[in-house]
């Protein structure tokens, strides 16, 4: 199926609630990154084992011709960015709780009007910039004090990398990758990701990595589809229609997604605490206006900031 064929035109309600849907997927990521991990395949194999099967399928969609190789070219950035940040998000949640990992992970739209304010000169929006305020209050309401401990302190800080590139590809995403087709800007992306992340594997013991793969092969497919191939072609159609900022609040709903991960597979209390701070998540969600990225195509004129 040709790349080419047309897309149908999608309104910024439509978008965003197809953004909610990706990002419900992207949070299931610390079922399948804790097991694999408990499974004993090191952070690095884990994170090339999510974006390899996306690469591998989206290859031929690669394009350099016709002045694209620049775009391309910062989606391989960005895509080393994502996967060397992802890195510490995984080892963080070997260390932490999910809650704990993943309250700090919901500090990237911080990261997102903050990168845009900064290289962009695209100032946040009153509404935006309180919604994203909102998010960081609800992120540090759900973090308890108790859960942290003096060792887990460096994990936790290592892991706002993955935050601040996340935050940083939001922005190229919707900005500097919109010359691209969405499966060519999901080709770029991931198969940056799977380049940033093979160096890593020249220290692995090979053998040893490929037989955990093999007996934990249905943990590796759910981690490629549900996480990575299927979320994030929803999420790269549908980002530039309704911007930076609306596009980091609305996938802030993998907090909640993450506490009920947390609760259902592993145990972790879910109290009251994270019930308010999921529905200040949703309440942010709500409040933020969609602004749509210059040269998107194939949409409706969205309201701004």
């Amino acid at each position: 199926m040709s790349e080419a064929s047309a897309l149908p035109e999608i309104d910024t309600r439509l978008a965003t609630i197809l953004v909610v849907l990706a990002a419900i997927g992207f949070g299931t990521v610390p079922f399948f990154a804790k097991e694999l991990n408990a499974a004993g395949l090191p952070a690095h194999v884990i994170a090339l084992s999510r974006y390899a099967l996306t690469a591998l399928v989206l290859l031929p969609f690669l394009r350099f011709r016709n002045g694209l190789w620049r775009a391309t070219l910062w989606g391989f950035a960005t895509g080393v960015a994502l996967g060397l940040g992802w890195i510490s998000y995984v080892e963080a949640l070997d260390h932490v709780p999910v809650s704990t990992a993943g309250v700090l992970y919901m500090t990237y739209p911080i990261f997102t009007l903050a990168i845009a304010w900064v290289f962009f000169r695209e100032a946040p929006g009153r509404r935006a910039l309180i919604a994203a305020l909102i998010i960081l209050a609800a992120a540090m309401l759900a973090m308890s004090p108790s859960a942290v401990s003096p060792e887990q302190v460096p994990a936790l800080l290592l892991s706002l990398t993955a935050p601040l590139a996340f935050g940083a590809g939001i922005n190229i995403l919707t900005r500097l990758l919109i010359a691209l087709k969405p499966l060519s800007r999901m080709a770029s992306v991931t198969l940056g990701s799977v380049i940033g992340l093979a160096p890593l594997m020249v220290g692995s013991d090979i053998q040893a990595v490929a037989q955990l793969v093999i007996s934990n092969a249905w943990l590796i497919a759910g981690l490629a589809l549900a996480t990575a191939l299927i979320p994030q072609l929803i999420y790269t159609i549908n980002a530039p229609i309704i911007g930076s900022a609306r596009t980091a609040i609305a996938g802030s709903i993998e907090l909640p997604t993450m506490f009920v991960v947390g609760w259902l597979a592993f145990a972790e209390p879910a109290g009251i605490v994270q019930l308010i701070a999921g529905a200040m998540v949703i309440a942010s969600i709500a409040i933020t206006p969609p602004r749509a990225a210059r040269g998107v195509t194939g949409t409706i004129s969205a309201r701004r900031n």
